[in-house]
Formats: structure tokens, C-alpha cells, sequence
């Protein structure tokens, strides 16, 4: 009841203000009070990454950007919390208005642009909360970095939280930072993850742990270029990939409010697409490199059907905008 109240009130709200005060609310109560107003979700574990999974419904990145709230969101029942996405130096994100709510068709638009306070601050932040759960931080680069140097900004937030994090996701698909997406093709791909590769094998040499690195990658990528995005993660070991972000697609939203809007869409329009990435994928992959799957779950047949398209976990994000916890019990008791 208490959820299901404070989702309708902050549903009446300008989406960036819900979603500010959402996190404020979250970092005054206790992590043992939203426990009390949170149905219990039950043990479902998982190993993925060589990393214990509680359960396989995680957080997906950009509701906690800066790690504020790391352990009041775990309270809610996610198996794992994702933060970020993070960048080297803070920085303000795209002007406002810059969030949309498409709530006919259970979907938002957003054009954020990796606002957040820098890689340092979050670290501090990661450190102060004590968190013991599994924590996955999304790094990305700072919008006025040419992409040309995009390899510098990465490597320099991967040493900073790689002691932190249960794993890192390398965010190079979010449609709102110019020319990011570039550095899913080619020759720019190959040196990202080949520099990445060869700096986590470093840093786990020198700091005895072995943290995962997982690629984030976009639902637009088209049918023929999925393979040599595929067979890049195989060449360098990457551990895992995260499929998908938003979409620049409009399809099927054309008519609603807000659809001219730019920036990148997630939330059910998104389940589609996201679902044949992950069939593809794993048709490619096997069962060589875990695929952690995002993009238009909104209920546990959703979960469920993501996970037999060959997703190892989910991660839910505008659906718990419009669900809230209660999305995260019913996918959990869906997949146990």
C-alpha cells in the first residue's frame, strides 16, 4: 500500500522531479525501515560472472548515478544494484527538460546526457556505504572528450572503481552523448576492449581480484553488424554484455505525447527488439560470455521470456518506475 501511494503521487510529477525526490526520500529512511514497507522477495540464486547472485533481477543503471542510494535501493529486493553511469569529471548532462513520461505506453524518453558528480565523488560514496551485495558500476565518457580519446576517460574510471565494483559495465551505446555509439564498430570497438582487457588483466594482477568487465550495447544495432559486435567479446574476453539501452526507434509510440521528443527510449515498446538481441546473441555466443538482459521488462512473463531467449539475469528499470517493488517479487518468483 505504501508503495503503491508514493508511485501515484510522484507519477503526477515532472519525471526528473520524481525522480530526484524519489532518491531523496530513499536516502532519509533507514535501509531496515524500507525493509518493513517492502514485501519480501525470496532467495532465487544465481553464478554469473563467477559473481553469487542472490537473485537474477538487478537494478539497471541511471536511477542512482552517484551511488547515494546503493543501499536502500538493495533493500527493495534486487539481487544486484547498478550505479552510474559514471564519468571521469562531473558533469551537468543535457539542458531540462530532458525526461518524458509516455505512460499510454508504459514507456519514457530520455535525453540526460550522463549527468552526474564524477567518478571520485561516486567512489566516496561507494566506500561510505559499506555495501556487501553485488554492485555493478556503468562508466562511460564525458561528453566534451572527443571520441577519439574515449579509450582515456574509460581507462581512468575503470581504476578508480575497479576496487569497488562486483563487475563494470563500459557503457558505449546511451543515444545522448554524441558519437558514443561509434565506438560500438570497427577499429574503434577493437581498441576500446583490447586497452580495457588488457588493463583489467593489470589491475587484477596487482590488487589480487578478478572484477568482470561487461559491454553495454544498443537495440540499434542492426541484424548484420550484431555478429562482429559478437565475435569482438569473444576475441577479448570480455566477460559479459548487457543488452540493450534505450532506442532512437519510435515504433508503435508515434501518436502518443512526447514521441517527437529526443533522446532514447525505453520501457515496453523496447521489448521486441530487446528480446530478439538477446536471441541473436546467445545463437552466437553459446554459453561462452553471460548476457544480462534490459529494455521493456515489465512483468514476470516478461522476465521469464527474456531468460529463455538465453539472458542469464535481468534488469528492470522503467518498469519499476511504473510497477515498483511489486515488479521485483513477481519476476523473482517467475524465474525461481
Amino acid at each position: 500500500m505504501f508503495h503503491s501511494l508514493l508511485r501515484t503521487l510522484m507519477l503526477q510529477l515532472d519525471p526528473e522531479t520524481a525522480h530526484d525526490w524519489t532518491l531523496c526520500l530513499l536516502r532519509s529512511m533507514p535501509a531496515s525501515l524500507i525493509r518493513v514497507f517492502t514485501a519480501r522477495v525470496p532467495e532465487a540464486p544465481r553464478q554469473v560472472m563467477g559473481i553469487d547472485f542472490p537473485n537474477p533481477v538487478g537494478l539497471a543503471a541511471g536511477l542512482d548515478k552517484n551511488g547515494e542510494c546503493i543501499n536502500k535501493l538493495a533493500a527493495l529486493g534486487f539481487g544486484f544494484v547498478e550505479i552510474g553511469t559514471v564519468t571521469p569529471r562531473p558533469q551537468p548532462g543535457n539542458p531540462k527538460p530532458r525526461m518524458f513520461r509516455l505512460p499510454s505506453a508504459k514507456a519514457l524518453i530520455n535525453r540526460m546526457g550522463f549527468n552526474n558528480k564524477g567518478v571520485d565523488y561516486l567512489a566516496e560514496q561507494v566506500r561510505y556505504s559499506g555495501f556487501k551485495g553485488v554492485l555493478g558500476i556503468n562508466i562511460g565518457k564525458n561528453a566534451d572528450t572527443p571520441v577519439g580519446r574515449a579509450t582515456d576517460d574509460y581507462l581512468i574510471s575503470l581504476r578508480k572503481v575497479y576496487p569497488l565494483a562486483s563487475y563494470i559495465a563500459i557503457n558505449i551505446s546511451s543515444p545522448n552523448t554524441p558519437g558514443l555509439r561509434d565506438l560500438q564498430y570497427g577499429a574503434a570497438l577493437d581498441r576500446l576492449l583490447e586497452v580495457l582487457k588488457t588493463e583489467q588483466r593489470r589491475l587484477a594482477d596487482e590488487q589480487g581480484r578478478y572484477v568482470p568487465l561487461a559491454l553495454k550495447i544498443a537495440p540499434d544495432i542492426t541484424d548484420a553488424d550484431l555478429p562482429t559486435v559478437a565475435k569482438a567479446l569473444l576475441r577479448y574476453e570480455i566477460n559479459g554484455v548487457i543488452a540493450t539501452n534505450t532506442t532512437f526507434s519510435r515504433a508503435g509510440v508515434e501518436q502518443w505525447s512526447h514521441a517527437e521528443q529526443a533522446g532514447g527510449l525505453s520501457g515496453a515498446p523496447l521489448r521486441r527488439r530487446a528480446t530478439a538481441v538477446v536471441e541473436q546473441l546467445r545463437a552466437i555466443l553459446g554459453d561462452t560470455v553471460p548476457i544480462i538482459a534490459v529494455g521493456g521488462i515489465m512483468s514476470g512473463a516478461d522476465a521469464v521470456a527474456r531468460i529463455a531467449a538465453g539472458a542469464c539475469l535481468v534488469r528492470i528499470y522503467t518498469g519499476f518506475v511504473y510497477r515498483g517493488p511489486d515488479l521485483i517479487r513477481e519476476a523473482v518468483e517467475a524465474l525461481r
